[in-house]
C-alpha cells in the first residue's frame, strides 16, 4: 500500500502530552510516513515546531493562531509567526479561521486575526491550514478577498454541507477529511459529498486526538485518536468514492506532498 500523510495532528493536546515517541512509532508502523503538527497558538506553534525538529524525517509543523485564541492576537503575534515561518520545518501557516460555534473569542477579533494571517501568507507565499465552524459565509467572504494571491489553502476537518463543499471547490481549496466520515450518526452527508472533491484536492487527516473513527472494530478502549488510525479513514473515503484504496492513498499522499511543498524532500509515490 502507498504510504499515508496525516495533515493534522494536535501533538500538544493534553491527552497526547509526553507520548510523542509512542505516537510517532505507532504511526510509522501503520505506514503513516508523514504528519503535520498543528500550531494553534503562539506557544502551541513553538511546541509543534519542537516536535518537528525532534522528528525531522517524518513530522513537519505549522504556525498559526486558532480562532479560539484570536483574542490573544496582536502585532507581536505576527512578528512571532513570521519568525517561526522562517524555520524549514514550518511548512504552512495556521490553523487559522473562524469558529462561531463556541465563540471563545469575539467574532470581530476572529475575523481580524484570520485576515491578518491570510495577509501574512500572501506576503510569505505559504500554504494555509484553515478552520471553519458555523461561520461559512463570513469565512468565504474573507478568504475570497485573498484567494487569488494565496498559494495552496486547505479547509481542514471539513464537516460541512454539500453546498459549502462546492463553495470551497470554487475557491480552489484543498479539503481535509477526518474520521467524521466514519460516524454513522453525523457523517452520512460526507459519504454522499466526498465523491465531489476533485482527485487533486483531497487530503486525509485524523485531527488527533479528536474524532476517533467509529468504524474501528473492535471499538478501542481509548477514545483518543492517533495518526495510526488514518487507514480507517482512507478505507471509508475510498469506498465512498468507489475508488481502489491503493489509488486513493497514493493520490492523497501525493496531494499532501505537493500542498506542503515537500516533493523535493520526499520521494513521490
Amino acid at each position: 500500500m502507498a504510504p499515508l500523510f496525516d495533515i493534522a495532528v494536535n501533538f500538544g493536546a493534553s491527552v497526547l502530552a509526553n507520548r510523542t515517541p509512542e505516537i510517532v512509532e505507532q504511526a510509522l508502523a501503520a505506514n503513516v510516513s508523514n504528519m503535520i503538527a498543528l500550531g494553534c497558538s503562539i506557544q502551541g506553534s513553538h511546541d509543534a515546531l519542537a516536535v518537528a525538529q525532534q522528528y525531522p524525517n517524518c513530522v513537519y509543523s505549522t504556525a498559526g493562531i486558532h480562532p479560539h485564541d484570536a483574542k490573544t492576537f496582536d502585532d507581536n503575534s505576527l512578528i512571532t509567526l513570521k519568525s517561526l515561518a522562517a524555520s524549514p520545518q514550518v511548512v504552512a501557516l495556521g490553523e487559522c479561521g473562524l469558529d462561531f460555534n463556541r465563540d471563545f473569542s469575539p467574532r470581530d477579533q476572529q475575523k481580524s486575526a484570520f485576515e491578518a494571517q491570510l495577509k501574512l501568507a500572501v506576503e510569505l507565499q505559504m500554504p494555509v491550514v484553515m478552520h471553519q465552524r458555523d461561520a461559512h459565509d463570513a469565512f468565504v467572504e474573507i478568504l475570497a478577498k485573498y484567494r487569488s494571491q494565496l498559494p495552496q489553502v486547505v479547509v481542514h476537518c471539513f464537516t460541512g454541507t454539500h453546498q459549502e463543499l462546492l463553495d470551497y471547490i470554487d475557491l480552489d481549496c484543498h479539503i481535509g477529511i477526518t474520521g467524521w466520515i466514519c460516524d454513522e450518526r453525523r457523517g452520512l452527508h460526507l459519504l454522499e459529498s466526498v465523491p465531489s472533491i476533485p482527485d487533486n484536492r483531497l487530503m486525509l487527516e485524523t485531527d488527533s486526538p479528536y474524532l476517533m473513527p467509529r468504524s474501528i472494530k473492535p471499538k478501542p478502549k481509548s477514545r483518543n485518536n492517533r495518526p495510526a488510525n488514518l487507514y480507517h479513514i482512507a478505507d471509508t473515503v475510498a469506498a465512498a468514492r468507489k475508488q481502489p484504496v491503493e489509488m486513493l492513498r497514493q493520490s492523497c499522499y501525493n496531494n499532501s506532498l505537493s500542498f506542503f511543498n515537500l516533493i523535493k524532500n520526499e520521494e513521490q509515490v
